[in-house]
């Protein structure tokens, strides 16, 4: 784990992907998602370094998935601080962020009660 990538503006774990040591996140210039992200541009619009920052309830761009979606609400919750030991744990533990691909454990979910629960105890 890169601890110092932490976590997208979206909300994605930057210092969990598996193509961190060529990205040094969204705000690095290096971001492969920098000129179409939509959650990029919205919270640099908006003046916030992250989507858990913004008090709209929001579905857009990378938060129409359940991973990215989240990580946002567990910060938005318990602080970024606090996902990233839990992220760290878990990966100690066998938590796998991405398996083959862009998938995970994380991805496994439908519900994000559920997700949340996961990030906390690392047990589904």
């Amino acid at each position: 784990m890169k601890r110092e990538l932490g976590i997208a503006r979206c909300g994605l774990a930057c210092c969990l992907c598996s193509e961190n040591d060529h990205c040094g996140g969204c705000n690095s210039g290096d971001c492969p998602g920098t000129g179409f992200c939509e959650n990029r541009s919205c919270s640099m619009d908006k003046g916030i370094g992250h989507c858990y920052e913004c008090n709209e309830e929001c579905k857009k761009g990378m938060l129409t998935k359940i991973k990215p979606y989240g990580f946002t609400m567990y910060i938005k919750r318990y602080g970024e601080p606090n996902l990233l030991d839990c992220l760290e744990r878990n990966e100690k533990a066998g938590v796998v962020y991405h398996r083959e691909g862009i998938v995970g454990d994380y991805d496994d979910f439908n519900d994000v009660e559920e997700l949340i629960d996961f990030i906390r105890t690392g047990k589904k």
